[in-house]
């Protein structure tokens, strides 16, 4: 029993030992107990001490409901963000930002750089036959998001409203209301999100004058 035990340990989601230890120094910093924490997020204390022990990798909706609460964006917590953001940046296959939810197959690949400041996220999502994202976070008031589907079929639900996309299609929407991926089909699916915070632009009147 104690090997298996070890061997289990040994099996660790390196990617979710790296979500505890960020989620567990982003609670400390914040002065904020498991309890507070779990009233914020809405997370049992149980889930989330196993989530900072790396004994629990959580899904995609608990992984999200736990950054949300931190004030802290979900890649951020998953990687390695960068100091600054830079004015050129390669992102090569294999340097992805993996995110794989252990109950279901899903999985999430960071395709945009990861850099402090960065208004925009690319991500490619890939869903399993019958499988849906569960219930996704509301996002604060201004973040917008584009879906492309690429493979199969994805039905998007926000709030009360289901739309069926299908390959090719796309489809935007203000993520300020919780909301969720869906493949009804028998078929893996995958589809492309832009994820936009907003930003403030200049009129054009106010670009002549300070021109």
């Amino acid at each position: 029993m104690a090997k298996a035990a070890a061997d289990r340990v040994g099996r660790q989601d390196p990617v979710g030992r790296v979500f505890g230890d960020r989620v567990r120094s982003l609670r400390e910093q914040g002065d904020l107990t498991l309890e507070q924490l779990s009233k914020l997020s809405g997370v049992s204390r149980a889930m989330l001490s196993q989530v900072e022990l790396g004994r629990k990798s959580p899904t995609i909706g608990v992984a999200k409901r736990i950054a949300h609460a931190l004030g802290a964006s979900f890649s951020a917590l998953v990687g390695d963000e960068g100091p600054a953001r830079r004015t050129f940046a390669i992102v090569r296959k294999d340097q992805r930002q993996v995110f794989r939810d252990p109950e279901t197959g899903f999985e999430r690949y960071l395709l945009s750089p990861l850099m402090a400041g960065m208004p925009v996220e690319v991500v490619l999502h890939l869903l399993p036959p019958k499988v849906s994202t569960g219930m996704l976070p509301a996002y604060p008031t201004g973040v917008t998001k584009h879906v492309l589907v690429s493979r199969g079929r994805v039905v998007v639900g926000v709030e009360n409203v289901e739309s069926i996309l299908e390959e090719g299609d796309s489809l935007y929407f203000e993520a300020t209301a919780e909301h969720w991926f869906e493949n009804p089909t028998s078929q893996p699916s995958e589809y492309y999100l832009i994820i936009s915070a907003a930003q403030t632009f200049p009129r054009r009147d106010e670009d002549r004058r300070d021109a």
